[in-house]
């Protein structure tokens, strides 16, 4: 019998297991694939470490969740900064002084400030002309009206209409405003997308992360927790469970199902050396079917673990897919009614015993990789050492 059985061997998982182990609990971890490391799994081909599910950069502000993360691997200094590929037009990532010189021929701040103002003033005169408001009372409703609040008309129609879309399979007058409210917008000359004091990807890949996370645990993938076969044997292996796999299906979709955006990769080994000369390119156009194309080994600059230049090169190329019973749950659609039904599902999580819910599918939320690391620290911290 183990003190815990821990249902998913992410990182969410894989944190707990390591805690736990530490404290002096025995912990049986499982996992549904057929390899370790969730999402973030990473697997080498020609010595290229390849992101089988989605580029992964880790970021963060917390230094104490950056300390805790090196313990497991060294990172390198890899900053995201991702183009923009309109019709085969290039423009930076996130929107800065780059982006709008390209768009507008603009070279300074106040003339980009004067261009975006210009665009969004005459927006909301005719968005609340249609609505019978008086511009005062104008306040974003949806995602397309809070993006062209912060960059514009132009920027909204050749990088955001078409790509959001694609990503969400929605019109962007029907999704919230909130999915957009923190779009990066600099008036600076700053490709960096992210705006945190620490960031990189880990020598070698993030596999051997979880790999060293679960060492003193018991592991076993093809494993897979809601198979009403195995159920019942699963949890009378354990006192007490921590589950992250998606909230509904613990439950049988009994109050229906959750939406989520799904992903699909086309996966390619190329005998080139440079493909598309950045990690990440976005296609930003309704006409190309993926949202974007990813390079791998620009993750690591191109070289294995001794420097040397890796000859070849792997892409994927990246579809976004609504979510059915069967395909995997990336992003969960946080709206109106997606988020009242998981209320009704936390409640019923809230009094199962012994059985702790956690992570990006057991919280119905999506979590960047540090913050998933917090969570799950912040929760076996309330457990006491034995």
């Amino acid at each position: 019998m183990y003190d815990y059985l821990i249902v998913g061997a992410g990182l969410y998982g894989a944190v707990c297991a390591h805690e736990l182990h530490k404290k002096g609990y025995s912990t049986l971890v499982i996992d549904r694939r057929d390899h370790i490391g969730g999402n973030i799994y990473t697997e080498q081909t020609g010595g290229i470490n390849v992101h089988k599910y989605g580029a992964h950069i880790f970021h963060t502000n917390d230094a104490s969740v950056w300390n805790y993360v090196n313990q497991f691997a060294v990172f390198n200094r890899y900053t995201n900064s991702p183009i923009a590929n309109y019709h085969g037009e290039l423009y930076s990532l996130p929107f800065n002084m780059y982006t709008f010189n390209r768009m507008w021929g603009v070279t300074t701040p106040d003339e980009a400030r004067a261009r975006i103002e210009e665009q969004r003033a005459d927006y909301i005169r005719e968005i609340t002309a249609r609505k019978g408001m008086s511009i005062s009372e104008f306040e974003p409703a949806n995602l397309e009206e809070q993006a062209i609040s912060l960059v514009g008309t132009d920027i909204y129609e050749k990088l955001v209409r078409d790509y959001t879309m694609k990503q969400w399979g929605r019109p962007c007058n029907e999704l919230p405003a909130f999915i957009i409210r923190r779009l990066p917008v600099r008036f600076t000359y700053d490709n960096n997308y992210f705006n945190a004091l620490y960031q990189g990807i880990p020598v070698g890949g993030y596999t051997q992360i979880i790999e060293k996370m679960l060492e003193g645990s018991d592991v076993r993938t093809d494993t897979d927790f809601l198979d009403p076969r195995y159920r019942s044997s699963l949890s009378s292996e354990a006192h007490n469970i921590i589950y992250t796999g998606p909230v509904d299906a613990y439950f049988g979709y009994d109050l229906g199902h959750l939406e989520y955006r799904s992903l699909r990769f086309e996966t390619e080994h190329l005998d080139t050396d440079n493909y598309q000369g950045n990690a990440v390119v976005n296609f930003t156009d309704s006409d190309t079917p993926y949202t974007r194309i990813i390079e791998h080994k620009w993750f690591e600059f191109g070289v294995d673990r001794n420097g040397q230049s890796i000859h070849g090169t792997v892409i994927s190329r990246e579809y976004s897919l609504e979510w059915q019973p069967g395909t995997e749950s990336y992003y969960p659609v946080n709206d109106e009614k997606n988020t009242a039904l998981y209320e009704q599902y936390r409640k019923k999580a809230d009094s199962e015993p012994n059985v702790h819910f956690g992570g990006r599918l057991g919280e119905y939320k999506y979590y960047d990789m540090d913050r998933v690391i917090a969570k799950a620290l912040d929760h076996v911290s309330s457990i006491p050492a034995r």
